[in-house]
């Protein structure tokens, strides 16, 4: 479902009730987790937003994100948890084990068949026919991806381990996957039985040479709509081979460490934090606001499988770190404005900040970030033209151009001075001067003026004929044809308006005419500003979204010019951004 960027539609803030009302439809779903475990995953005070999204074929998509990460999706009135939630809770759904080089088909959009299915020791989990199961890798017990039951396990084993099996819904990798954090899954070492448990599962599920054949054997099907292919061999391995297989090795993270979890959690806030500084953070960003720092600095840091939660360290919040960073002279924090702190100065000759080494990003570090860049944004070649209307037809026909004609205006001036010279009206005296004719008269002259001006400088002349034209203009996207419109571009128009409760909030139009998607844009604000964002219709507008974010976020307009180097002549409202307050 997710193999396929989506669409998102809007971005909002949990309310207290929806809360609520969502911590027991989780409850009812998975009756495996309890109270406790349900109130962590939907928690009453951390926030919590929903995103409204459409997958690539069109099906609506409810996600709830909890800590950047999205922990749930709604399909239909049902929930599923996602990745993330199953490295968390890796026993709340029943789980099949299948071979590494599978998951990458299932990343593809592949749906599981049944010879790739690795039947355990224990024997297959018993499910029925549309139960929501989870897949897992061998060796490793976290899972990889989610799926719904195509039949039950008997009907499994009846038809030999043959067919397809399971119907994915989301797994590792996938795009709701990369909306998160992009953390790997966790080691969980496999459930171990006693030697009596084994041999009473191994009868159960015993069968003929054929299908104890079938069950070593790997075949994906791709998706019809995909690739048309009918299924893939993946090579044939016992469970014993791929123990020793040194992919499979490769999937366990090496033994834990004597620290403490909260030892390491210390260690990696204050890496990524000296990280961020050393290599990302400039003089001309600051002062940077703490939620923005923490947020577009800190988290990109994190190493690659490994995932930054300060709540896991000894300091619980940001704040309290940063008065600890603050304490050894590495940044000075202050409050500028009433409850927001930001960081005004850096001293970047500190010895933990020149003496700290970036670790090499590994080669598949940087192959899984290559293969997740998006294609990065670039913009349009906005140029002006000129539309003869016609009053102006008579002073441009001569030049073969008509009514309609769309002109640049090189070309509008070279048609004045042809004109000009073939009549012979360039004055003989001064050649800055251009006699007007009946037809110069009729086009650029107001009517108070028919019979008085009789001769314009040529500036002049062309800077009035250039006004009497109707406004047009050629956009031109990468890679793509260019696109000629009527009238004037719209700029990107960025407002402050009320709400309820004297709330304000910063409203941005007018991005789809420069290729920017609103729904994009939007997920980029609320990073920047850690604020809940919407996207709505623009009123009076057909087929034009609008760009809604709490407070006052005009300043924000640096995106638009640093980050997708937009003209400022195309922006308006960065006159309201609020004044920076006095340095005491």
């Amino acid at each position: 479902m997710f193999s396929k960027a989506f669409r998102v539609k809007s971005n909002t803030a949990i309310k207290g009730s929806d809360r609520r009302k969502l911590r027991a439809d989780v409850a009812a779903a998975f009756p495996a987790l309890g109270t406790d475990q349900a109130s962590e995953l939907v928690p009453g005070k951390e926030e919590l937003s929903i995103v409204k999204l459409y997958a690539h074929r069109g099906d609506a998509v409810t996600v709830y994100v909890s800590g950047g990460n999205p922990v749930l999706f709604e399909l239909e009135k049902n929930l599923y948890p996602t990745v993330y939630t199953l490295w968390s809770y890796p026993d709340l759904l029943p789980a099949f084990t299948t071979w590494p080089l599978v998951l990458e088909k299932l990343v593809r959009g592949a749906d599981l068949m049944l010879p790739g299915i690795v039947v355990p020791p224990a024997g297959l989990p018993q499910v029925q026919k549309g139960d929501l199961c989870a897949i897992v890798l061998v060796g490793n017990r976290a899972p990889v991806a989610i799926g719904v039951a195509a039949m039950s396990t008997s009907e499994m084993l009846t038809s030999g381990l043959k067919g397809r099996g399971f119907s994915v819904l989301h797994t590792y990798k996938d795009h709701l996957w990369r909306s998160g954090d992009k953390s790997s899954p966790p080691f969980i070492a496999p459930l171990t039985l006693d030697a009596s448990d084994v041999s009473e599962e191994k009868g159960s599920v015993q069968a003929g040479p054929t299908l104890q054949d079938d069950m070593r054997r790997l075949t994906l099907e791709r998706k019809e709509e995909e690739n048309g292919e009918d299924q893939q061999m993946c090579g044939e391995k016992t469970l014993p081979e791929a123990s020793e297989d040194p992919g499979v090795r490769g999937l366990n993270p090496d033994p834990a460490d004597s620290k403490t979890l909260q030892e390491q959690m210390d260690e990696l806030l204050q890496q990524c934090f000296l990280h961020a500084l050393k290599c990302r953070v400039k003089k001309t960003d600051l002062p940077l606001l703490t939620s923005a720092f923490l947020g577009s600095h800190v988290f990109s840091c994190c190493p690659e499988g490994r995932q930054l939660d300060i709540k896991k360290s000894s300091y619980k919040k940001l704040s309290k770190f940063l008065q600890q960073m603050q304490q050894e002279q590495i940044i000075q924090v202050k409050e500028l404005s009433k409850g927001v702190e930001s960081i005004v100065a850096v001293d970047w000759k500190h010895p933990r900040i020149t003496s700290l080494v970036i670790p090499e990003p590994s080669p598949t570090s940087q192959t899984i970030q290559e293969d997740s860049r998006e294609q990065p944004y670039r913009p349009p070649d906005i140029k002006p033209l000129y539309c003869v209307p016609a009053s102006m037809s008579l002073l441009f026909q001569e030049s073969g151009h008509k009514k309609g004609s769309i002109l640049e205006g090189s070309e509008v001036r070279m048609v004045i001075i042809n004109y000009a010279k073939k009549n012979d009206l360039v004055d003989a005296d001064n050649k800055n001067l251009v006699h007007l004719d009946p037809i110069l008269c009729d086009c650029i002259l107001e009517n108070s003026e028919q019979h008085i001006v009789m001769k314009l400088p040529w500036d002049s002349l062309l800077t009035r004929c250039l006004g009497k034209l109707q406004p047009a203009y050629q956009v031109t996207f990468p890679g793509q044809e260019p696109i000629v419109k009527k009238g004037k571009i719209c700029p990107i128009d960025i407002t402050l308006a009320q709400r309820a409760s004297n709330k304000k909030v910063t409203v941005v139009r007018n991005l789809e005419a420069y290729g920017l998607d609103p729904c994009t844009v939007a997920a980029t604000l609320q990073q920047r500003c850690q604020a809940s964002t919407t996207v709505t219709p623009a009123p009076g507008a057909k087929d034009s979204l609008q760009v809604q974010i709490q407070g006052n976020q005009v300043h924000l307009g640096r995106l638009l010019l640093e980050e997708y180097q937009l003209p400022r002549k195309h922006i308006q409202g960065l006159e309201k951004a609020p004044k920076p307050g006095k340095k005491k």
